[in-house]
């Protein structure tokens, strides 16, 4: 007992001894590396090379063709001169989608991404789950935000995706400001995504710029003092005369008239009548500056967004026509103004330091009594006598009324609960509304979008309509036109919303930062922007984009 204890007292000591100096040896390598530590100078994270500012611009209804159409015209400092002669412009960039209308065209820019993802099939439709028509923006949750009208009931809810504004912001960790500025709500609301600080739009009823409690709960100060001062009173009292002399608008069909709209009358009341004179542009250019400054975009490290659409060319195509002397004389204007902003960007957020890309919502079919004045097929469909008379045939042979509740997109809406609830066949239906529509003018074909696979028809439309088809938001009969027939319009004005060239090719032009001059001749699409645009900022595409990028741009 006594051997034990000693050996066990013997073998302590060392054991001890080793514990004591591994642990001092411990504390004093821990102590050494934390002074060491302390003096070590971390090197800064590399910075990621973006621009301070993103200026997308959207005309709306500008065909490819008007780049060149007005081109001898445009000013030499102008603003689509600059962009051609310094910026990358994609020559044959196409829309991959029908309806090409605006909404669906404002969400391909900005998600990358067609109707058949991002849900929204066209300004409006019929929404199956909600047995009710649904505006692309429309929100009862919400309250207009700067007048007393129901306009501001508006927000990006009916949108399924994110778009390039929300990527942006995730990837700042929200530290960027994305913006959406337009007349038009759509033109807004649907560029800049769930997430953006603020959209602004036109109210017709009152001349101001108003929102939606979805972004705030009352304007910022800066705009309730733009809406004081009623520029657009100042607007109406110019009047609208042309920027040069009438018999140089040489590109337009020629008038036997002085040209001139006195628009004095409309101070104080009239406030819609902006839409279509070029004084639109004028004060969706203001409110863009005055964005920019009041809101102090491009000041710091994070990039920026404002998403800015041009409404006024669109509402003066419908209403006068590609053709016109109003049309020519909105661009020429245009192209002026566009000039003196790339300038004020120039000084306010410094050359090459500011990235814009423009580019369209869709294109616009001439007005079919013109081309009829010059031997070309043209027509306009009358749908709203269409859809009177295949609903009363309907009602004739299966008794019940209103089968069709709509023909809109371009496409025929059957009412599938009353269908059911009477025990019809939706194909019977159909195929008796298919029979009527094949025999009205202007309509090329006419079949249940379910047998498109089955159908004879050039590769690229057949993916242009599956690309449109979201089935729940979406028609059960899809019509295709004859070239150059339009939807309505059958006293004067045009429309689009088909899958012609005249319809679907848009200009594309990427300027400024990082940016070489250069021309691009391949097909390339609206849907092809946003992982662009997302290539060059080093940011994620956003969640429902299928486009690629032109990887030329970034060349």
């Amino acid at each position: 007992m006594l051997l034990r204890q000693t050996m066990i007292h013997f073998n302590y000591r060392p054991i001890m001894f080793k514990w004591i100096l591994c642990t001092t040896f411990f504390f004093t390598s821990v102590v050494s590396f934390s002074q060491a530590a302390t003096n070590i100078v971390l090197p800064e994270p590399p910075t990621i090379n973006r621009p301070k500012l993103v200026v997308g611009l959207v005309i709306d209804q500008m065909r490819w063709d008007y780049l060149y159409r007005y081109y001898d015209r445009y000013l030499p400092d102008g603003g689509f001169k600059r962009l051609l002669n310094n910026g990358f412009s994609c020559e044959n960039t196409f829309i991959s989608y029908t309806p090409s209308v605006t909404a669906c065209g404002h969400t391909a820019i900005y998600t990358g991404s067609v109707p058949s993802v991002t849900g929204i099939t066209g300004n409006e439709w019929w929404d199956y789950k909600k047995n009710d028509f649904v505006y692309c923006t429309g929100d009862d949750s919400v309250k207009t935000v700067g007048s007393n009208t129901n306009l501001g009931m508006m927000s990006p809810h009916n949108l399924l995706v994110n778009t390039i504004g929300d990527e942006l912001k995730l990837a700042t960790n929200f530290r960027s400001k994305v913006f959406g500025l337009a007349l038009k709500d759509r033109g807004a609301i649907l560029t800049t995504g769930h997430s953006a600080d603020a959209a602004y739009w036109y109210d017709d009823k009152t001349g101001n710029w108003i929102s939606s409690s979805y972004y705030m709960k009352a304007l910022p100060k800066w705009v309730a003092d733009i809406n004081a001062r009623k520029m657009v009173d100042s607007c109406y009292n110019l009047s609208w005369n042309l920027l040069y002399p009438q018999e140089t608008y040489i590109q337009s069909e020629a008038v036997d008239k002085t040209f001139e709209y006195n628009l004095k009358p409309g101070i104080g009341k009239n406030y819609s009548t902006l839409r279509v004179t070029p004084y639109g542009n004028s004060l969706t250019f203001d409110m863009a500056k005055a964005i920019i400054n009041s809101e102090k975009l491009g000041t710091d490290e994070n990039t920026d967004l404002l998403a800015i659409s041009f409404s006024t060319p669109d509402y003066a195509g419908h209403t006068f026509g590609p053709n016109s002397i109003e049309a020519e004389d909105i661009f020429l204007r245009l192209d002026k103004e566009l000039g003196e902003f790339l300038n004020y960007l120039d000084n306010k957020i410094g050359k090459d330091q500011y990235l814009v890309f423009l580019s369209a919502d869709h294109g616009v079919a001439q007005i079919p009594s013109f081309l009829k004045k010059h031997n070309i097929p043209a027509g306009n469909v009358d749908v709203e006598n269409i859809y009177t008379d295949l609903n009363l045939l309907l009602a004739g042979k299966y008794k019940t009324e209103n089968l069709c509740i709509s023909l809109m997109n371009y496409q025929v809406y059957l009412d599938r609960d009353s269908i059911n609830i009477k025990h019809l066949s939706l194909d019977s239906v159909a195929n008796t509304a298919i029979q009527f529509l094949q025999k009205q003018p202007g309509i090329k074909q006419a079949f249940l979008l379910k047998d498109l696979n089955k159908i004879t028809l050039p590769s690229n439309i057949k993916s242009m309509l599956q690309n449109g088809n979201y089935p729940s938001r979406s028609g059960d009969i899809q019509l295709i036109f004859e070239p150059q027939w339009i939807e309505g319009f059958l006293r004067s004005g045009t429309t689009h919303g088909l899958s012609n060239p005249y319809d679907t090719h848009i200009p594309l032009i990427w300027y400024g930062w990082n940016i070489k001059p250069g021309k691009l001749y391949r097909e390339v699409y609206i849907t092809d922007i946003a992982p662009t645009l997302s290539s060059l900022l080093n940011i994620q595409m956003p969640n429902g984009c299928v486009g690629s990028c032109i990887t030329e741009v970034i060349k």
